[in-house]
């Protein structure tokens, strides 16, 4: 069981983490790396007088950083392929069925969980953009994932109208009480730029636990259709 888990977890969260990342560094790195000639000073937004009269290039492939980057992705989603395949083996004890297709699901409820409903009122930040203190963005954050999380498990295996209600509230509650905001909203980022980078954050994630889940259900389908063919041989 314990094998099963572990390379399960391991080639889905490695297969996803890697797609995840090379679609980052495609889409969202040089969002970042522009957003940071704002933030140093090297491009300015309000004031045309100000501006520099040449855009700047943007920094090209740098194997150690890029390197990283993917290695770091792949460890990230190998870490979430963890936790979304201890509840699979909850649920496939509760009679559920596991698989790439139904991983889908799982996917996309680990996106609405860990992106979508933190997204919701804290959305992704780019560098030099004003943001509240960081300890009490984690806490809300970290807050929101898990009652989301819960959320999806109720609207999914709880039964009865009060146990929906529950997952609403769960998914509203973060959302009333409110995500820390900044004293000034202000920044030397352009918000189109912000705005560009949030809404394609939001699309690689939806991506990346897609795949993530598909990949979770067939590894873990695969894996233990091979531990019952080894145990029949066995007898």
């Amino acid at each position: 069981m314990y094998a099963r888990f572990l390379i399960s977890a391991l080639f889905a969260g490695a297969a996803a983490g890697l797609i995840a990342a090379l679609l980052q560094l495609w889409f969202l790195q040089p969002i970042m790396l522009h957003a940071e000639l704002y933030e140093g000073g090297d491009l300015v937004h309000f004031g045309a007088d100000k501006a520099a009269t040449v855009t700047p290039e943007l920094p090209g492939f740098n194997p150690v950083r890029d390197g990283l980057s993917l290695v770091f992705s792949m460890l990230t989603y190998s870490g979430y392929a963890l936790i979304m395949l201890a509840a699979m083996g909850i649920a496939e004890d509760r009679g559920a069925q596991i698989n790439g297709r139904t991983g889908i699901l799982w996917g996309i409820a680990g996106f609405v969980s860990f992106h979508l409903a933190p997204g919701f009122s804290l959305a992704p930040e780019l560098p030099g953009v004003s943001a509240a203190d960081i300890t009490a963005r984690q806490i809300w954050w970290f807050a929101t994932a898990a009652a989301a999380a819960a959320a999806m498990w109720l609207i999914a295996f709880g039964k009865g109208w009060s146990m929906w209600g529950l997952a609403a509230i769960l998914l509203l509650a973060p959302h009333v009480i409110g995500a820390p905001e900044p004293d000034i909203f202000t920044g030397p980022v352009p918000t189109e730029l912000a705005a560009l980078f949030a809404a394609r954050a939001l699309g690689l994630g939806l991506v990346a636990w897609t795949l993530v889940g598909a990949f979770a259900g067939y590894f873990w389908q695969r894996e233990g259709a091979h531990a019952e063919a080894t145990a029949r041989a066995g007898n």
